[in-house]
């Protein structure tokens, strides 16, 4: 998970801060953000036995643009921010994130291991992809990131995390989207709702992992701050052993893309 105790800022900087942040990301994209386009695969390449019954993008209409965010990065920032447009609670800006109780894996690796390997599979499908960082070394608030994607006029919003309990056996996928009381007035409810269940579905089904229900939160800053359908993707506990150990194989991580880009898929199919 990706947020942190809160803190009171005085509201008459709400202004600035926000003026701020929507620069800063910006400025961000245009100068160091990469974006990879797709193709529009007119013939999609064949699908191997292991996933001939997953939906593709052939059927869909046009390329669809998702930004993909691999949580968390080498160094934590505990600098506050807004939790929202107009907040008075505030959050560390980013967290270091977890570490793997067996393996010692730092999050932020993890995330974003898999969020190429889940570009490669959007791209295959046809989608457009564009990633908020490339590499551990960054510098960018939860905020940031969600202003990244509000910027590119993403389609959708994927947050890929991985989570972590006092208790190490509990285990398996969750997604989290805003609550239908929206405070922030992303106007986004509905939508981000449907993309985390279909896409916690799309994991379970892939992976075999227990699926917890979505939990729908106010509390999350990159969630607030965003102006397009949004999700929090945890794929696994890195406090449970087992799930800790699953989740840095090369099959695994594959099965959790394919996973994600299938809840995607049913996302843009489905009349929401």
């Amino acid at each position: 998970m990706d947020e942190e105790k809160e803190k009171v800022r005085p509201q008459s900087q709400g202004c600035l801060v926000v003026c701020t942040l929507v620069m800063a990301a910006v400025l961000f994209v245009l100068v160091n953000l990469c974006i990879v386009k797709a193709r529009l695969v007119l013939n999609p390449p064949a699908i191997s036995s292991a996933t001939a019954d997953e939906p593709t993008q052939a059927v869909l209409a046009k390329p669809y643009l998702v930004v993909i965010d691999p949580g968390h990065q080498a160094q934590a920032n505990g600098e506050k921010e807004p939790i929202g447009p107009g907040a008075r609670e505030e959050k560390a800006k980013v967290t270091s994130g977890a570490q793997g109780v067996e393996t010692g894996q730092e999050e932020h690796e993890l995330n974003l291991q898999v969020a190429l390997k889940l570009q490669q599979v959007l791209l295959e499908r046809g989608y457009q992809v564009a990633l908020t960082r490339t590499a551990a070394d960054v510098d960018l608030s939860n905020a940031q990131r969600a202003q990244m994607a509000n910027a590119l006029q993403a389609d959708v919003f994927i947050r890929i995390h991985a989570n972590s309990a006092e208790d190490e056996e509990v285990s398996g996928v969750v997604t989290l989207c805003q609550t239908p009381e929206d405070p922030y007035d992303t106007g986004m409810y509905y939508e981000s709702q449907a993309l985390s269940q279909f896409v916690l579905e799309g994991m379970a089904k892939a992976t075999g992992a227990k699926m917890q229900p979505v939990l729908e939160t106010d509390t999350m800053t990159g969630i607030n701050w965003c102006k397009v359908p949004v999700t929090i993707v945890e794929m696994g506990y890195l406090s449970n052993p087992k799930e800790d150990r699953l989740l840095q194989t090369e099959d695994y991580q594959q099965k959790l893309a394919h996973g994600i880009a299938n809840g995607i898929d049913l996302f843009f199919t489905d009349e929401i």
